[in-house]
Order: structure tokens, then sequence, then C-alpha cells
């Protein structure tokens, strides 16, 4: 028998006792993603495609030459492309695309013997933070079907919540791991920006978009960053660095880390229900021998305001592909190239998407670059230096990943900036590279999940994850299925 919630270390101990195979596992979780299909968490599911791979992979198991990550079905973020079926990125722009080749991270996995089960549902283009925005309709949070999931990788975060596969992948760009992973209670893991290869990520802003897992367990990330870190000659921006064990060092003492508390981050707009989780939680890692150190970040009001010049100017750059005449949606009616453009665009891409492209042609214009544009790459460098004079007091930092619990369906809709706000303590990761984990810490009233976010220092995603474990294992979530029938 299949139990739920299950890490890949458990699955993988079931498959050798013979308790299980990759062909029921695939069935399973089919099966609940059947029975949750009211989530809307995916786009496309490869069910024929899963389950031939699941026998050969049993196959594997027998002979004793599966790969490291065999057993683990995986849900896959529809911004990563794949040569078979479609790459959608929640657009109609893109609905029947499907891509010659596959991304970096997606044949590492397939090597390893990772199951891909489908594409999840996202914010279109990754423009989000509730996966409202999607082409293919929104999608609900499996803990109140009220209430959004964060975004975009709100299709990957409600996959590995509800119990639809083993773990996901995301992207985030300014918060879109870490902010669905808060709202839907999982762990969401934002890499250095270079960690990971982008090569077949779609593109939103190239210069803050990274890859990484959604899980229900901290070994489960650190194993599945093992196999997707390392320099790719198909990305320039990949960087040439050592990747070390992520697994070794989990269970490794806290004893006198230091755990910056960035006073910026606690102010004015966080409910106070996350305060006194982070509260409790700073309060854990004391216990643990763990030093809590005030530090400061001057800046950080201006990281907003900073990320939406500069994220919608490369999207303007980067969308400008989209135009009907290479690839993707083409309206058929227009008399004129001209024409041809502005009818695709104004039919295919969605309203968030127009207002980004426009909002980015705007501080890009002639006139107006120099005052917005090259303004915001100069507060940039200032949040830079903001990070690089805490490091000097700590060795990480410990701050809430969103100021409230999930919003619900509707709630900030019709107010961009506020839903904009949603991401006020992420955005500054992607503006500065740096590498971040949410992990939940905690409920509010109505039972919905609080995150911890831990901000590390480049390339130090080994420390983040080792207090991840310490707090996973404070909090010991109970592992249980998730009802799935409408409420």
């Amino acid at each position: 028998m299949i139990h739920s919630f299950t890490d890949l270390q458990s699955i993988q101990g079931k498959l050798a006792a013979g308790a299980t195979s990759c062909a029921e596992l695939t069935e399973y979780y089919l099966d609940r993603i059947h029975e949750g299909a009211h989530l809307n968490a995916f786009i496309s599911l490869f069910a024929e495609r899963a389950r031939a791979q699941a026998v050969e992979i049993d196959g594997k198991q027998k002979k004793g030459t599966a790969g490291r990550l065999a057993g683990m079905i995986m849900a896959i973020k529809d911004n990563m492309v794949l040569d078979y079926g479609a790459t959608t990125c929640g657009s109609h722009i893109l609905e029947h695309f499907q891509s010659p080749y596959t991304a970096t991270v997606l044949k590492k996995l397939a090597a390893e013997d990772a199951i891909f089960i489908g594409k999840t549902n996202m914010d279109e283009f990754a423009m989000g933070s509730s996966t409202e925005n999607s082409a293919f309709g929104l999608v609900r949070n499996p803990l109140d079907n009220d209430r959004v999931p964060g975004g975009s990788s709100g299709g990957s975060a409600v996959a590995v919540a509800a119990d639809f596969c083993t773990a996901a992948l995301g992207s985030d760009t300014g918060g879109s791991i870490r902010q669905p992973a808060s709202f839907c209670g999982v762990i969401g893991l934002k890499p250095t920006y270079g960690r990971v290869s982008r090569y077949g990520l779609v593109a939103f802003a190239s210069s803050l978009d990274q890859i990484g897992p959604l899980t229900r367990s901290v070994d489960d990330a650190a194993l599945l960053m093992n196999v997707l870190a390392g320099r790719d000659p198909g990305d320039s921006t990949s960087a040439a660095v050592d990747v070390p064990d992520f697994c070794a060092d989990l269970d490794k003492p806290l004893k006198g880390l230091r755990i910056g508390i960035p006073q910026e981050y606690y102010g004015e707009g966080l409910d106070e229900t996350v305060r006194q989780a982070l509260q409790k939680t700073s309060e854990f890692l004391r216990d643990m021998q763990a030093i809590p150190v005030p530090v400061s970040l001057p800046h950080t009001e201006y990281s907003i305001a900073t990320y939406y010049i500069l994220a919608n100017a490369e999207a303007s750059a980067n969308l400008a592909r989209y135009d009907g005449a290479h690839y993707g949606a083409r309206a058929d009616a227009a008399r004129s190239l001209e024409e041809m453009y502005v009818q695709t665009r104004s039919q295919a891409f969605g309203a968030e998407v127009k207002r980004r492209i426009m909002l980015g042609t705007y501080v890009l214009s002639s006139g107006y670059y120099e005052a917005y544009y090259a303004k915001a790459q100069q507060v940039r460098t200032r949040l830079r230096d903001d990070f690089d004079g805490a490091w000097q007091h700590c060795d990480l930092l410990l701050t809430p990943t969103c100021p409230t619990t999930a919003f619900r369906i509707g709630e900030k809709a019709s107010d961009p900036l506020t839903m904009y706000l949603s991401d006020v303590y992420t955005v500054s990761v992607n503006l500065t590279g740096l590498p971040a984990l949410s992990i939940p810490c905690g409920q509010d009233p109505q039972g919905l999940p609080i995150g911890a976010q831990l901000i590390g220092q480049p390339f130090a995603e080994g420390t983040l994850l080792r207090v991840a474990k310490q707090l996973q294992l404070h909090h010991a979530p109970t592992r249980q299925v998730l009802r799935l029938e409408e409420r």
C-alpha cells in the first residue's frame, strides 16, 4: 500500500522492500490528480508516458541500475520546455507550442530516473502572485479552496501540497517559488542566481529568473539540488562554482550560527500572527544555540519599486518575440504586418502581461530611461551593498516569506499595487541574486500555513537547508492524506 505525504527516502525504502513499485506510485498520483481536478493544478498530464517510464525504471530497480531519483514522481512548471507535449507558460499565445528541445534541468532529472507526470498551471508568463492570471483558469489552494495558492508557481506548490507528486519544479523571479510554498505549507528553494541552469526556461526577466524545487521534505530539496546544480555551457549566466553535497551537513548542529533579524522586514504591514510565528522561530533557533543578531537593510523600502521597474523592462524586451511571425499564436484576419502584430498580441496576451509590457516599454522609452531604469539599477546596487554589510554580522537572515497567509480568490485582483506588495519580502533576493528558502513555521487561526524565509549568502544553499532541516524537525508536520473533495 502506498502512504501519502512521503518523501523520496521512504518511497525508495518501500521500493527496495518490494512494498510498492514505480508503476503503482504513478497510478496513485494519477488517481490523486483526478480526485483533485477542481484545484486546476495541471495544464497537461503525461499519463501514458509516465506509465511507460515507471515500468522501465522498475526494471532498472530489479537490476540495481536505477538512478538517484528513482521513485520520484515530479510535476514541472509549464515554463520549462520539453521536446514532447506543449509548453504554454499559462498563455494562449503559446497554447499549442511544442518545443524542439528539452531544458537542461529536465534532462538532468530524467537522467536520474525522475518521472514527469505533467506540467503545472501558473500565472501567465510567471507574472503574478496568486495564479489567478493563467489563460487556463485560476488555481485553488488545497487547504482552503476559496483562497489562492500564491504565484506564479501556484500549480507546482498545489501539486506538492495536495500529494499529486513527490516534488515539483518552479521558477522564481520575485518570489514565485517561495510565496506559493508559504501559502500552501511546503518547502520552496530559490537558489543563487547562476547555481542552476536556466537553459530551456522561458524568460520573464533574465537577470532575475531562477529555477528551484518545491518539496515536502528538506532532504528531498537537498537531493534535488545535488542533481540540478552546476555549470551549463548552454547558459552563459550559470556559474562555474563547485557543487557540494547538499545532503552532507543537514544534521550538523546550529551552535554558533549567527541568524540576522533585519528590522525592516518586521515593520508596518506584517500580520501580527505572522510576526508571532517568526518570533517563536527565532526563539527556537536560539534554543538550538544559534545566535540571533539584529541587522539593518536600509534600502528595503525601495525594493518593490525597483523590482517592478527592472522586471517589467526585461519582460518588455523578452516578450517582444511573441509577435505572430515566428512561433506561437497568430491573428488570421490581419490585413497588414503591423495589424497582425497588434491583433496577435492584443488577443493572445492576458491583462496582467499587457500591463507589465506597457510599463516596461515606458520605462525603457526615450526620455524616461535615465529617470526610471537607470535609477533602478543604481538602487539595485545599494540593495546588494546592504546585504554585503549584513554578512559582516551574520551567516544568514530570518524573515517572513509573506506579510500574510493566503488571501481569498479575487481579493486583490482589481488592485495591482496591493497584489504586488505580496512580494515585499521576496523581491530583494532576486534583485541581489541571493539564495532563499521558505519553510512552514506555524499556522494562523484559520489553520493556514505561515512561511519563514531564510536568506543566505551567495552559493550558501547548504546553510539554508541545514537550518531548514532543524525547523522541519521542530514543527514535524502531520503526514496525512489531504482530502480533495470540494469545500
